[in-house]
Formats: C-alpha cells, sequence, structure tokens
C-alpha cells in the first residue's frame, strides 16, 4: 500500500543557508529549487537513490508557510515531516476508510522551478489519529521522479534510517504495518537500553522506532534522526572536515559490517549519522 518514503521535510528559516550547508554534507547539488505559490513556501530538494529531501521555508502566505514558522518557533530549524509515497492513492484511502478513519479529500499540489519547470502530484492529509505527532501525508506523483547523480565515491547516496521515538510502539504498529502495509523487520526489547525498539522496512530504508514511555495518555511520535549511506565513509568525512563541517572519529556501527561517523555541524539541527557497509551481498 505503502511503497516507499517519499521524501523528508526539514524546515528552515534561512533557505539560502540551508541549501549551502546540504550542499556541502551531501558533497551534491540540488535538483530543484522552486517555490508552492497557494502554500507560501520556497523549497530545495536533493535527490538520492531511495527518496529525497526538502529543504522548507515560508516565503510568503498560506498553510505551509503557517506551518514552518509554527515548526521553527517552537523548535528552531529542524525535522518537520515524513512523507508517504504510493502509486494508488485511491486504494489507500480505501483501506484507511476501511478502518474507520475520517479522511479529508484527495488535494492536488504544484510547485514550479526557477527554471519554469512545473511538477505535479496528488497528496492526501492524515489525520491526528494516523499521524501521532509528526506531520505526514501520502503523495501520489504525477511528474517523472528527479534524476540522483552520484559525484565519487564520497557522496550521500541514500538515506539508510528515520530515527523516530514513541510513547506506543504496539500503537505505531498498527498504524504502520497493518494500515500502511510497511514490514516490520524487527520487534525487540534491548536490555542494555532498557527500551523497545521496531525496524520497519521499506525501498531500502529503515524506520527505527524506540520507545520510551512516558505519562501521557494520548500516543506522541516525534521524528528525531537520519542516517545516510556512503560508498566510502572515509572519503566522505575527509570532504567534510575540508568544508569545515564537524565529524566525528569513524568507529565500527552497532550492526556487524558497518562502519559510523556522527555530522556534529552544519545540519540545522537535524542529528545526523554517516555509514558505510563493509561488506556487500
Amino acid at each position: 500500500m505503502i511503497e516507499n518514503i517519499d521524501h523528508i521535510i526539514i524546515a528552515v528559516e534561512d533557505l539560502k543557508s540551508a541549501e549551502e550547508n546540504y550542499t556541502k554534507i551531501f558533497g551534491i547539488e540540488p535538483v530543484w529549487r522552486g517555490v508552492h505559490n497557494e502554500l507560501g513556501t520556497s523549497n530545495i530538494l536533493f535527490n538520492f537513490e531511495n527518496t529525497y529531501f526538502e529543504l522548507l521555508a515560508a516565503t510568503g502566505s498560506g498553510v505551509g508557510a503557517d506551518l514552518v514558522k509554527n515548526s521553527i518557533k517552537k523548535n528552531g530549524d529542524g525535522l518537520l515531516g515524513l512523507v508517504l509515497g504510493t502509486r494508488n492513492l485511491k486504494a489507500f484511502k480505501n483501506k484507511a476508510t476501511k478502518f474507520g478513519y475520517l479522511l479529508s479529500e484527495t488535494s492536488q499540489g504544484a510547485g514550479e522551478s526557477e527554471r519554469n519547470e512545473k511538477r505535479k502530484w496528488l497528496y492526501q492529509f492524515l489525520p491526528p489519529e494516523i499521524t501521532r505527532g509528526i506531520f505526514s501525508f501520502v503523495i501520489k506523483h504525477k511528474s517523472k521522479r528527479l534524476p540522483f547523480i552520484e559525484r565519487d565515491k564520497s557522496t550521500i547516496k541514500k538515506l539508510e534510517q528515520v530515527v523516530v521515538k514513541t510513547n506506543d510502539c504496539d500503537g505505531f504498529i498498527k498504524v504502520y504495518k497493518e494500515l500502511y502495509g510497511i514490514r516490520l523487520a524487527l520487534d525487540s526489547f534491548v536490555e542494555a537500553w532498557k527500551k523497545r525498539m521496531l525496524f520497519f522496512r521499506l525501498n531500502k530504508t529503515t524506520i527505527e522506532v524506540i520507545e520510551e514511555k512516558n505519562n501521557k495518555v494520548i500516543p506522541a511520535d516525534f521524528l528525531w534522526g537520519l542516517a545516510w549511506g556512503v560508498r566510502d565513509i572515509n572519503s566522505a568525512r575527509e570532504r567534510l572536515l575540508k568544508n569545515n563541517i564537524e565529524v566525528s572519529d569513524i568507529k565500527k556501527g552497532l550492526k556487524k559490517d558497518t562502519l559510523v561517523a556522527t555530522i556534529k555541524s552544519h545540519t540545522n539541527n537535524v542529528p545526523t549519522l554517516l555509514i558505510e557497509h563493509t561488506k556487500r551481498a
């Protein structure tokens, strides 16, 4: 039903500065600079093997601008949204209705680039019972996917993980496994952390869910961080350091046959990890 993490949205106050930061981090140029006139926002898109990454700023008036402004007022720059992709929006809506959720009408979206290119899509906003605190919607593109061009072995090439924190793993499973149809690959209690952990997998990305119990009765999820895959983490770290980006030393990852490093600056408040898989199937 849900086929991919279509894109991740980052709310930023200064779009130009954020573009400069992430051009340095990713090692590639944006594939799109555009505006959503009806929403009051402007955006920058970076494309990867399995998803794309959107920097979103308020540049006018509209519901999009209000969303960005409210997020920045509350949390500053940072993770804003998780957008899920499907090729059959009508089937998804029918399934959600059968599950007892009340959905709004499907909407049409459009964006125009600085070079007068146009993109169109259909999108379905989701009620709070589904989103559980994360700004999220389901999208079906009507335009051709933008290309990913890997510059060299230091380039960020794909989204490896999206880390989500929740106070209700069972409720999360009900939405992401039963409604969305995303594969639940792991449901485990980590003794070292005294926490329950879930792994959902789709389009070569893992949604890593960490349960943190609290006194709140209402289920609450929030986006916490991102992990990006590279072919050569040593080359990536060297490139980042040359661009005056602070990066931790490289160390072995928790997952077997991985190397990791943490990016500590220029992320616009997004916890960010680099991962290299040292052994390939």
